[in-house]
């Protein structure tokens, strides 16, 4: 089992940043991605940033491209997401996945609100 908790989430003013962690525990050898997910009201859970463990090949959604970074540590195994010039549409509750040997671990989710 892996389990994932995610921190960094509030309250934050258009144009805003956070920063998003999400640490990893349990049997995390052999996690082979991780990524973040975000749902907003009324809309279906959608991915926003991916990362590989070993190349860390990085993948955005266009929504994102430009504002947000995704990054890892493997030796804290914990990923980040870096959230720059927030919008209000990025209002969401931000979800951290894993991928491991074709098993999908999710966290609780952290509240992301871009509001003035």
């Amino acid at each position: 089992q892996v389990q994932l908790v995610e921190s960094g989430g509030g309250l934050v003013q258009p144009g805003g940043s956070l920063r998003l962690s999400c640490a990893a525990s349990g049997f995390t050898s052999g996690i082979s991605a991780m990524s973040w997910y975000r749902q907003g009201p009324g809309k279906e859970r959608e991915l926003v940033a991916s990362i590989t463990t070993a190349g860390g090949t990085t993948n955005y959604d266009d929504s994102v491209v430009g504002r947000f970074t995704i990054s890892r540590d493997n030796a804290k195994n914990t990923v980040y997401l870096q959230m720059n010039n927030l919008k209000a549409q990025d209002t969401a509750l931000y979800y951290c996945r894993a991928l491991r040997r074709s098993f999908v671990y999710w966290g609780q989710g952290t509240q992301v609100t871009v509001s003035s």
